[in-house]
């Protein structure tokens, strides 16, 4: 059953004469959250949403002119003045409209189908288990979210297509204590799934590896500072190619200048040639995945970079539209309210020709990365600084021992040409990316990396 009536839908038609392009977003959706700490229930969250974006674009040599409101606004009044001021006279034949493509990511089990009481009781369970089988916990915060979006897409290109998404989140966070001292450990499960995820997954062991690296990293020495080569294990997930390269190859960094460091460098060499890097949102239930990005357009795998030579960029309609060229499916906004804007879905370097072990082997000294914790960037520099949540110090090949409180520092596009081996093998993360003021979910992974040289930021001397 189509989101929009159909008599909406022909109104919708009838009116698109004069714009270059014009489309209807609706959307449903609903979510709950829980969240436990401190063995306490502190937040029980649900709510759903309802609503129409319409969005008309005119294109005027270099420059897009976009009239977007959502439907809260657009009263009939306004949707009038829509009209007039940016179609002009109804010079256009009414689109055909045919019937909606609909596509659901398949589920096993219905999240809304669990009780509520089920979901809290789990997340009990695992607080206690932290609890009781490990020393020095301070605290342990745990939360569940499930989220269904049931979108619609009606264009003035005659597109007409639905996708139903469905998403689980689990996270733990672990705060351990010892003689005044604080250190985390934390994990997340994710992706685009029922509530199969934590049937599959198991939730339990992840609380027990989140609970086992606060405490180690209580013993654990601080790492020294200064610059040293490091090796970035498939574990730690693709945080570092997200940030430091993911977010200056948007397009719409690209064309305002904010990303010089790409800016006009298609079909140059801007990393190694055992570098590839692909945002592919059609991996099935990863959670950055979509069948339609949020312009109506069917999603595709882009290879940004292939060989170490920089090939595209991630574009959404407008910022294609403003090149002349067709998108490559990389619209998406957060909800109904916002307008579409370039984003990274499941973007990752691709496994290269080195063996994982033997990269390991090759360090001489420095640190092993197995898990990276946040960081920040500036696309129009490309200078980042990421955390170290796990890592330990390396001599000759071997692993001595764990360190701590460790940064990596450094320049994006500098370090990815600096890359010399690349691992056969590949681990996944997950978030939720913000820009704009807006959040969407995605993924992001990498093989076994060596840095031959970046800056750490430690202990001195």
């Amino acid at each position: 059953m189509s989101l929009m009536p159909a008599a909406s839908a022909k109104d919708f038609s009838s009116i698109l004469g004069g714009a270059d392009y014009g489309e209807a977003y609706l959307e449903q959706s609903s979510s709950d959250s829980i969240q436990l700490e401190d063995s306490r229930i502190e937040d029980i969250a649900s709510s759903s949403e309802r609503g129409m974006g319409l969005r008309y674009l005119r294109h005027r040599g270099p420059a897009v002119e976009t009239l977007q409101g959502s439907a809260q606004a657009l009263d009939a009044d306004t949707a009038a003045k829509l009209r007039l001021n940016l179609f002009g006279k109804n010079d256009r034949a009414p689109v055909n409209m045919g019937e909606a493509k609909i596509y659901r990511h398949p589920i096993r089990i219905d999240p809304a189908s669990i009780p509520l009481d089920e979901k809290i009781a789990r997340l009990r369970k695992i607080d206690r288990i932290v609890r009781e089988e490990f020393p020095h916990i301070r605290q342990v915060s745990l939360s569940y979210s499930q989220r269904r979006r049931d979108i619609e897409i009606l264009n003035s290109e005659g597109a007409h297509c639905r996708e139903e998404r469905s998403f689980v989140l689990f996270s733990v966070t672990v705060v351990a204590e010892k003689d005044g001292m604080l250190q985390t450990g934390s994990e997340v499960l994710g992706g685009l799934k029922g509530y199969e995820l934590l049937v599959d997954n198991d939730p339990e062991l992840a609380s027990r590896n989140a609970a086992r690296r606060a405490l180690a990293k209580l013993k654990a020495p601080k790492a020294k500072a200064g610059e040293m080569p490091i090796v970035i294990s498939s574990s730690a997930g693709g945080t570092f190619i997200h940030e430091a390269i993911g977010h200056s190859l948007e397009a719409d960094h690209v064309q305002e200048g904010s990303s010089p460091a790409y800016k006009g460098k298609i079909g140059k060499c801007v990393a190694p040639e055992t570098i590839t890097v692909i945002d592919d949102p059609t991996l099935p239930f990863y959670r950055g995945g979509f069948k339609f990005d949020d312009d109506g357009i069917e999603a595709k795998p882009t290879a940004v970079v292939k060989n170490g030579v920089l090939t595209d960029y991630l574009y959404d309609r407008v910022t294609a539209m403003k090149e002349g060229k067709a998108s490559n499916g990389h619209g998406r906004r957060q909800s109904f309210h916002c307008r579409p804007i370039p984003r990274m879905s499941n973007l990752y370097i691709a496994p290269g020709p080195d063996n994982p072990r033997s990269i390991l082997k090759s360090l001489k000294a420095g640190i092993f990365v197995t898990r990276m914790g946040g960081g920040q960037v500036n696309t129009a520099t490309g200078e980042f600084v990421f955390e170290v949540d796990e890592g330990y110090w390396v001599k000759d090949g071997i692993i001595r021992h764990m360190v701590r409180d460790a940064n990596l520092l450094g320049v994006g596009p500098v370090i990815l040409q600096s890359i010399d081996r690349v691992g056969w093998d590949i681990g996944w993360g997950i978030g939720t990316c913000g820009k704009d003021g807006q959040g969407v979910p995605v993924g992001d992974g990498q093989p076994t990396l060596r840095i031959p040289k970046i800056l750490i930021g430690g202990r001195h001397g």
